[in-house]
C-alpha cells in the first residue's frame, strides 16, 4: 500500500484544505485555521486536539489526515 501522505507537505497545498468552513469559523475568536501563521503559533495544541478526536467537534480527523498534519509539523510548518 502507498502511503498518501506527502513527503515534504506544505500548508496552502496539503494542510489548509483539510480545515473546513466550518472549523474556521467555529476557532475564528481564538485563531484563524486558515491562516498559516495562527497554525504555526497553536500547532502543538491543533494537534493534540486533533489526535484525541475532542477537535472537530463532529468527529475525529481520520489517521491520513492526521499524518499530513504531523508531517507539515515535523517538515519545519512550510508555508
Amino acid at each position: 500500500m502507498t502511503d498518501p501522505t506527502p513527503a515534504s507537505p506544505g500548508f496552502a497545498t496539503d494542510v489548509r484544505p483539510l480545515f473546513r468552513q466550518q472549523d474556521r469559523d467555529s476557532m475564528l475568536r481564538a485563531f484563524d485555521l486558515w491562516n498559516v501563521d495562527d497554525v504555526r503559533r497553536h500547532q502543538d495544541a491543533i494537534f493534540a486536539r486533533l489526535a484525541d478526536g475532542t477537535m472537530p467537534c463532529d468527529g475525529a480527523w481520520p489517521p491520513s489526515d492526521l499524518a499530513v498534519l504531523r508531517a507539515w509539523i515535523d517538515g519545519g510548518s512550510r508555508p
